[in-house]
């Protein structure tokens, strides 16, 4: 298992059949290149799926200043969040996210979030495999000049992901999704009560 960020760029490298690297800041291209799209790749895959290992669950801080308008109160967000997933206000409740805020007219608010990991060894296997497979097809035009090598690398992310989402969503139950009018009516519930 890879157990740092160059471990996991070496993975990328040598599925582009390249010199393996000693460290992200080293004086090479591949070296320089890892460096420039690793961190930007690991963020823009964790946002992409519901990883169980990056979620996390906050009481968001109620901020001392309060919103201009439209709202009674404004959350403070935590600065690891890349993805918001839920929160606890209730479904007809509004909310807005600006900047790093959260604004509603609750004065508590819970959420449910992905969080920026960059603890290696707090990533799951799959996601590895599929961080790897992905820095690889965004090394290999720069390093190899190879399309072709560049679509197969996309073509091995995809299967990586497809793979890993899978898995990853069999992991524990699924949400309760709870029906409301609306979605009754599309599919064209009708209750006994209302009959």
């Amino acid at each position: 298992m890879a157990t740092s960020e160059v471990a996991i760029c070496n993975l990328a490298l040598t599925k582009l059949g390249q010199e393996q690297i000693l460290a992200l800041t080293e004086n090479s291209k591949a070296g320089r290149l890892c460096n420039l799209h690793y961190a930007h790749t690991r963020d823009a895959l964790l946002r992409d799926h519901l990883w169980n290992f990056a979620i996390k669950r906050v009481e968001l801080a109620l901020s001392t200043t309060t919103p201009a308008f439209d709202f009674a109160y404004q959350h403070t967000l935590p600065s690891d969040l890349l993805r918001l997933l839920t929160t606890n206000l209730t479904r007809d409740a509004e909310f807005k996210v600006e900047g790093e805020f959260l604004m509603s007219d609750s004065s508590s608010v819970k959420i449910k979030y992905i969080a920026q990991i960059t603890d290696v060894g707090l990533f799951d296997q799959l996601y590895i495999e599929a961080l790897s497979a992905r820095l690889a097809a965004e090394l290999a035009i720069p390093l190899t000049d190879s399309k072709a090598l560049a679509e197969l690398m996309f073509g091995l992310y995809h299967d990586k992901m497809r793979s890993a989402r899978s898995v990853d969503a069999m992991e524990g139950t699924p949400d309760n999704i709870k029906a409301d009018a609306w979605l009754d009516a599309r599919l064209g519930y009708v209750s006994p009560y209302n009959a």
